[in-house]
């Protein structure tokens, strides 16, 4: 479920011309910008955003840009794009930057349907000219980049289906390439990028009934090398992607320093889907509020934003 409060009460038109009032003075009107961006569904931001540019011949989003910044104004780019434009810049970014957020990846291509994934690379296509898998590749080797380009590329079947003998096959397959980082990563990697996310449950299900412990928390002591945690975090995400985002969401608060950028990532990206549904998972986890952890480990506007959304 999500935690986006919609309000609805006003027309697009209306909502540009109050924008357009907050951006007036010195100093933009963070308030006036989050009640309004901050309680519209994505359909409604992208009509404001297109009746800013009919009425003032002005992309709003450039707009938004100049007049806020820092983590408030990140949170604020990402929140006005479209799903599939915002996880393409995620996983430029991911790519491009310096730390090689390579798991980013992993997750955007694991977590979405085949049809979700598939728009990703149609919004990568049109901002970048060039492919996702093309840009994947370029900044990989090896491993890695066969498996990385492979989830990219999948289009998986999202039927119920189960074949249970693949399952038992697999999952011995898994194991043998997962003990002592031995077995064959070819194999591994064919496994994790065509099978349906409901055959991949089977076999991992089927790992855990044979070997006592689930494949990610046996891959938790080989995640040195960046095969390994790219792996990881495909399983993790495929198993059950609402655990995975709360684990993101706490590392993220948890450690020296706050992740803003993992914190606004899952905030952002899952707001209109199932943050409510992560935001329970978190409190059984951590025995406190998700809201409370933002408001003690965020400030200013950045803080007010992330709780809008929070449905705070």
């Amino acid at each position: 479920m999500a935690t986006l409060v919609v309000h609805s009460q006003t027309s697009s038109a209306q909502d540009a011309e109050a924008l357009q009032q907050a951006f007036k003075g010195w100093g933009a009107d963070d308030k006036a910008i989050i009640a309004i961006l901050g309680h519209r569904n994505v359909h409604q931001r992208q009509e404001i955003r297109k009746a800013y540019e009919e009425i003032y011949q002005e992309d709003l989003i450039k707009r938004l840009e100049s007049e806020i910044s820092g983590d408030f104004e990140r949170a604020m780019y990402r929140w006005m794009l479209q799903p599939a434009d915002r996880d393409a810049v995620l996983v430029n970014v991911a790519i491009k930057n310096g730390t090689k957020d390579y798991h980013v990846i992993a997750e955007i291509a694991c977590v979405l349907s085949a049809e979700e994934l598939l728009a990703v690379r149609r919004a990568y296509h049109r901002r970048y000219k060039c492919s996702l898998e093309e840009d994947v590749a370029a900044n990989t080797t090896g491993n890695l980049r066969q498996l990385l380009v492979g989830l990219v590329t999948s289009y998986r079947y999202e039927g119920d289906e189960i074949n249970v003998k693949f399952s038992q096959t697999e999952a011995n397959v898994l194991h043998e390439s997962v003990k002592e980082k031995k077995g064959n990563s070819e194999e591994v990697i064919r496994i994790l990028t065509t099978r349906s996310k409901t055959q991949l449950v089977a076999t991992f299900n089927r790992y855990r009934d044979e070997h006592g412990i689930s494949i990610s928390k046996k891959l938790l002591d080989q995640t040195s090398d960046d095969f390994h945690k790219v792996l990881h975090t495909a399983i993790r995400c495929i198993n059950d992607h609402k655990k995975y985002y709360e684990k993101v969401l706490r590392n993220a608060v948890k450690k020296f320093g706050t992740d803003e950028d993992g914190l606004s990532r899952v905030i952002v990206t899952r707001a209109e889907k199932d943050l409510k549904d992560i935001k329970e998972l978190y409190y059984k986890r951590n025995s406190v509020h998700l809201e409370d952890e933002v408001s003690k480990e965020t400030s200013g506007d950045y803080k007010k934003f992330l709780l809008t959304l929070l449905g705070k």
